[in-house]
């Protein structure tokens, strides 16, 4: 069996303490899972080029033959798309890939710069991942669920719904999350929210929305 590895992608002002990427790590590194939670440099203020190189350096120093999972949240899962969208193929690609949480195309931030708009290229997402996943919450201040199911269809990825879950963040009750942890070490679907319950799952089309 290869060895794991999951590299963990933060937003704009970094995961706190109580985050569930943190929480994520300290789960993952407490089962023998090499974790790399990057602090992306001036968090606070984004510049895309500079993080950029930070996401692509800690993901030339994976070795080719471990397992490479990555999850993302928020302004991460834009350097993301960024990154697969401007690399044609070249660079290392992850077996799995979790998009948690993104901002809307146009949403604007004084102290981002070139995170938003980004690309919704869904065979640049292809080649730079075997699969991508996104994961939604209802009531995100920052992307509606119309401007999700749209991205979700561009992307061409399955999408989870979590009722309530907002931004997904420690703000809102996400710290411990034991759906991610079984995505991370298994690759299980659907993600369900932080209580265990059940999810609403998109298909590319808005029109295949299903419960499970």
């Amino acid at each position: 069996m290869s060895e794991m590895h999951v590299l963990l992608i933060h937003g704009i002002t970094g995961s706190g303490p109580w985050h569930w990427q943190q929480w994520l790590a300290g789960q993952l590194r407490e089962q023998g899972v090499r974790v790399d939670l990057p602090g992306l440099p001036d968090p606070d203020r984004p510049v895309l080029d500079r993080w950029l190189q930070v996401l692509r350096e800690r993901l030339e120093a994976v070795p080719r033959e471990a397992e490479l999972v990555v999850a993302a949240h928020s302004c991460g899962v834009a350097l993301w798309l960024h990154h697969a969208a401007t690399i044609a193929g070249r660079d290392r690609r992850a077996d799995r890939v979790l998009l948690v949480a993104p901002p809307a195309l146009d949403w604007q931030h004084p102290d981002a710069q070139d995170i938003t708009p980004y690309p919704t290229d869904a065979a640049a997402l292809r080649r730079a991942a075997g699969i991508t996943r996104l994961v939604v919450g209802t009531g995100d201040p920052y992307l509606s669920m119309y401007r999700a199911h749209a991205l979700a269809a561009d992307l061409q990825v399955e999408m989870d719904v979590i009722l309530d879950g907002e931004h997904l963040n420690t703000d809102a009750g996400y710290g411990p999350w034991p759906s991610v942890l079984r995505w991370a070490l298994y690759g299980s679907v659907p993600l369900n929210d932080r209580f265990d319950t059940d999810t609403y799952t998109a298909g590319p089309s808005q029109d295949r929305l299903r419960l499970v």
